[in-house]
């Protein structure tokens, strides 16, 4: 009987879950700054200092005291009236101020005194006694006059322009999660507080086979003079190895393996060996798993700890699921986009929840283009071009391709999975859809 998607996505992550219960007790490892992008933080990140670590200027302005710029002040530094400021559209004077020294962004700055204000650059450490900064567009003159000179300041209330101590983080505040995979924003903000290396989480190693008489890899020999009849480029090695390292997965590539049992077990075992420490966390295959007569994987590891389980998908139905000498093992069908399929369908959402790499796919929904059908009983999945709502217009997915397995011209032009349940056989334009986003 066949599975369920849902069915077999849980017993792929339950297989992944029991091999790796270990992998939540690891310690982590020590990595530089520049090289923690994509990996998943080991534990929660606590702020060392407060961010920003002390009062500074927004806007390149004049740092003052708000207080003086309602009380007014005088030319020469002390309080006294002054004449109300009119409208800016009549070349407001404002408030007089005298002119302090500059404030330049890295420098400590004197107290700045009263009726006093103070050249700012952005960044600058305000001074003790200024609480507001006032841009320099807003000045009359419009510039920044010499020291001792006048300036003339509109009003403004405290804290305008300034950037608070701790406003965006207080010290000892968790700044990052434990468990989460580290983007760009992430390692800036690191760097903001001081860290030069992150501890994270190891990353899964696995150990990539793809098998067939007829594939051979781009650079062959036996390729340098044209492609050979009956022959193929490898596509699956190339694009499920690149699919695991974008999910941040560590991948071994092995040989290309004949259709040949003997040949399969001893490319695995040698492997296995030579890789012992540190060793494989994963073994993944593609092809030799359906109902052919040269079904390499399945005629190999028949006698071994692994399931053949057709399951209700197209395409990807030919699964296997089990441990190969205590290692997890997971057989993929051949054809490429069977393969990239059940690759996000079932092994990415198990690395996600077990090791909080990659993030997610991005779930949607959007009104289809153009009429589908699909095969009753079956989850299909195809291959979409997904354009998101614009102004006072919905979101859209276009099927690229068609429901072939092997169009791999068709997955390069796609940004989207299309999914259409097992009861759905047919589906009209404008039918509502769920997407997974690329």
């Amino acid at each position: 009987m066949r599975r369920t998607v849902a069915e077999h996505r849980a017993a792929v992550q339950a297989t992944l879950a029991a091999a790796w219960a270990g992998l939540a007790d690891d310690a982590g490892t020590r990595v530089p700054l520049r090289e923690a992008l994509g990996r998943v933080l080991a534990a929660d990140l606590a702020a060392p200092i407060d961010l920003p670590p002390f009062a500074n200027s927004q806007m390149d302005g004049f740092a003052i005291r708000a207080a003086d710029s309602r009380a007014g002040g005088r030319a020469d530094g002390r309080h006294g009236s002054h004449p109300k400021t009119v409208d800016s559209a009549k070349s407001t004077p404002g408030m007089a101020f005298t002119v302090a020294g500059t404030i330049a962004a890295g420098t400590v700055p004197p107290a700045l005194q009263p009726g006093f204000a103070a050249p700012i650059m952005t960044g600058a450490m305000m001074p003790d006694g200024a609480d507001a900064v006032v841009p320099v567009e807003d000045a009359v003159p419009a510039r920044f006059p010499a020291a001792g000179d006048t300036v003339h300041l509109p009003h403004v209330k405290p804290g305008t322009f300034v950037r608070h101590a701790g406003s965006d983080l207080r010290r000892g505040a968790v700044a990052i999660a434990a468990g989460t995979p580290l983007n760009a924003a992430h390692i800036g903000l690191a760097s903001a507080l001081g860290f030069a290396a992150l501890t994270v989480r190891r990353r899964i190693r696995a150990l990539l086979v793809t098998t067939g008489d007829e594939v051979l890899l781009p650079g062959d020999p036996a390729a340098a003079n044209g492609l050979p009849a009956g022959k193929i480029y490898d596509s699956n090695s190339a694009l499920l190895r690149a699919a695991l390292v974008q999910a941040g997965v560590d991948v071994v590539l092995a040989p290309v393996v004949p259709d040949r049992p003997a040949a399969l077990l001893a490319a695995l075992d040698e492997l296995l060996t030579a890789h012992r420490d540190p060793g494989f966390d994963l073994v993944v295959s593609t092809g030799g798993i359906s109902a052919g007569a040269f079904e390499v994987v399945k005629q190999a590891l028949g006698d071994f700890d692994v399931d053949f389980i057709p399951v209700a998908l197209q395409p990807g139905g030919p699964q296997a699921l089990g441990t190969y000498r205590g290692v997890p093992f997971l057989g993929f069908p051949g054809n490429p986009v069977s393969g990239f399929v059940s690759f996000e369908l079932f092994l990415r959402p198990a690395l996600a929840a077990l090791t909080g790499a990659p993030a997610p796919r991005h779930v949607v929904s959007a009104a289809l283009a153009g009429p589908l059908t699909s095969p009753a009983g079956k989850h299909q999945v195809r291959r979409g071009v997904y354009e998101g709502p614009g102004y006072e217009s919905r979101a859209l997915v276009r099927e690229v391709g068609g429901p072939s397995s092997h169009l791999v011209g068709a997955l390069a032009a796609a940004n989207a999975l299309i999914h259409i349940p097992p009861g759905v056989t047919a589906l009209p334009t404008g039918a509502k859809v769920e997407v997974w986003l690329l």
